[in-house]
């Protein structure tokens, strides 16, 4: 059984940093592009970056200049480096594959279990 396992999340003040992390695991033959969503309270869940196994990035708007995604294929890892987090960046953090292949060849999208990132002095 495939999994991705976030971490790193928790409290920060409003221009701290947090990086976040989400490892995937099981039988895996690999993971194309990889990406971070976010949910606030009572809001639907928002792409924030992307990346793609040779390392193109795509960011929401929201997010520019501030995050960074990377990734180490090599550990099936991918990150998320959050700098001058506001308030509104607070939500919980979801790391999704959307196209990892199974050593059957299968294709899956697959979703961690979310971090929770919460901005608040």
């Amino acid at each position: 059984q495939v999994q991705l396992v976030e971490s790193g999340g928790g409290l920060v003040q409003p221009g701290g940093s947090l990086r976040l992390s989400c490892a995937a695991s099981g039988s895996i033959f690999s993971i194309n592009a990889m990406g971070w969503y976010r949910q606030a309270p009572g809001k639907e869940r928002q792409l924030v970056a992307t990346i793609t196994r040779v390392g193109s990035t795509n960011y929401a708007d929201s997010v520019k200049g501030r995050f960074t995604i990377s990734r180490d294929n090599a550990k099936k890892t991918v990150y998320l480096q959050m700098n001058s987090l506001k308030p509104e960046d607070t939500a919980v953090y979801y790391c999704n594959a959307p196209n990892l292949v199974a050593p059957t060849g299968r294709y899956l999208e697959v979703w961690g279990q979310g971090t929770l990132v919460t901005v608040s002095s």
